[in-house]
């Protein structure tokens, strides 16, 4: 198949990206963690013929930000090793914290390319709040959804993004821009940054030309998309009869089915309805784990990657394979961004038997994999573990749930 791209995609090799997506934390970082199984996360990728590795890196609180971008720089640069045409997406979302933003210095390219004189200074956390109050302190104490009319955050997310292309990040996950541009009229300030972004990107990316994508149902700018695909999370919707079963539905809550806009995209292709994809998302659960709620994001109480995780091993497959059927026989240029690797909101207990997976390997893993408790009982390991990991199993990756090859056959029948 043609992954080809240089300058510009088109709209056959961005669906067959597209095709071949999942979400996978940490093959940069995935906040201050990346994944201590890096190797076998390749392997397994390149196994199940993955070609887009999507939330690959990305800060949602706080880290050591030179060190997150030479994490970055380096993990990048092995991937491209094992496929040199891997599309490694990273993510500038809606949200800072002042603790982090605060102690970062602007770089004088930033300023430059504003138009602006060069500033010894740090990023200020107060000029990128929006100044009616609305958001400040959304995700807890100093911890602010940015306004886009503010130029700081202009300054902010042009800086973010730029910085991983040139760690050799070739999409950007823009987040819930409706609440970044929530006073944004007619998205002209997120077209200014976006395109500044994709100008950067025809010099310095990999292949001249970044993917961008954000979670909404279609943003058109003077008539043009500012996207290149439409994201969204799934919104399963609960068989009530049925305890941890879900199913897809149009017009469920604000699901992207049955929504994606037309337009031009931003390589100049117009397509009657844009290509989108849907991923398994991650917010949180509520206190009504186990009930039904149909006016509630929640599916059984939970997000989608804590429910899927959930799930017993043939009600994964048997889900995936539903799915994928049910998205992409309705929309021809829609696709499941599959699960791949991706913190869950419900610690998970794996059972692991190995002469070679010593105390010492735990321990070692503990901290990068948010695994909370294990105990041994002869050869046999207890793990609590927090992440989902789709690898199979192994001394490599010991807390692996076994869905790759799932996987790989679907992406195998992908045309």
């Amino acid at each position: 198949m043609n992954f080809h791209f240089d300058g510009s995609i088109s709209r056959e090799v961005l669906n067959n990206y597209l095709a071949r997506a999942v979400t996978h934390c940490g093959i940069g970082e995935d906040n201050s963690l990346a994944s201590s199984t890096f190797e076998d996360d390749l392997r397994m990728l390149k196994n199940e013929g993955a070609k887009f590795i999507g939330r690959a890196s990305y800060v949602w609180d706080t880290t050591d930000d030179a060190r997150h971008f030479k994490i970055a720089r380096e993990r990048a640069a092995r991937a491209h090793e094992v496929d040199q045409d891997f599309v490694l997406q990273a993510c500038v979302f809606e949200c800072i914290y002042k603790s982090f933003v605060s102690t970062i210095k602007i770089p004088g390219w930033v300023f430059e390319a504003f138009g602006l004189e060069p500033v010894d200074r740090c990023f200020s956390y107060e000029d990128m709040l929006f100044e009616d109050g609305r958001y400040i302190n959304q995700w807890g104490k100093a911890a602010s959804v940015e306004d886009i009319n503010r130029l700081e955050s202009r300054l902010w997310i042009f800086y973010r993004a730029c910085s991983y292309i040139d760690a050799g990040f070739e999409g950007i996950h823009f987040g819930q821009v409706h609440l970044i541009g929530a006073e944004d009229e007619g998205f002209g300030r997120w077209k200014e940054v976006v395109g500044m972004v994709r100008d950067y990107a025809k010099k310095h990316a990999r292949r001249h030309y970044v993917l961008c994508d954000a979670h909404t149902h279609g943003i058109s700018v003077d008539g043009v998309c500012l996207f290149d695909y439409n994201a969204f999370p799934i919104r399963l919707k609960e068989v009530v009869d049925s305890p941890m079963e879900c199913v897809c539905e149009e017009g469920y809550l604000d699901s992207l089915f049955s929504r994606s806009a037309p337009g031009v995209s931003p390589s100049g292709w117009w397509a009657e309805a844009m290509p989108f994809i849907v991923e398994f998302d991650n917010f949180g659960n509520n206190k009504f784990r186990g009930m039904p709620n149909h006016e509630s994001h929640f599916a059984w109480g939970y997000d989608e990657i804590t429910w899927f995780g959930l799930l017993r091993d043939e009600a994964r497959a048997r889900f995936l394979r539903y799915i994928d059927q049910w998205v992409n026989s309705r929309y021809p240029e829609g696709w499941v961004q599959m699960p791949s690797r991706r913190i869950m909101m419900e610690r998970i207990k794996h059972t692991y038997n190995s002469q070679t997976l010593t105390a010492d390997r735990l321990a070692e893993l503990a901290p990068k994999e948010y695994i909370t408790a294990y105990a041994k009982y002869g050869d046999s390991y207890d793990i609590y573990r927090w992440y989902y990991s789709a690898n199979r199993p192994s001394d490599a990756c010991p807390f692996g749930f076994g869905d790759e090859d799932v996987i790989r056959e679907l992406f195998a029948g992908r045309k």
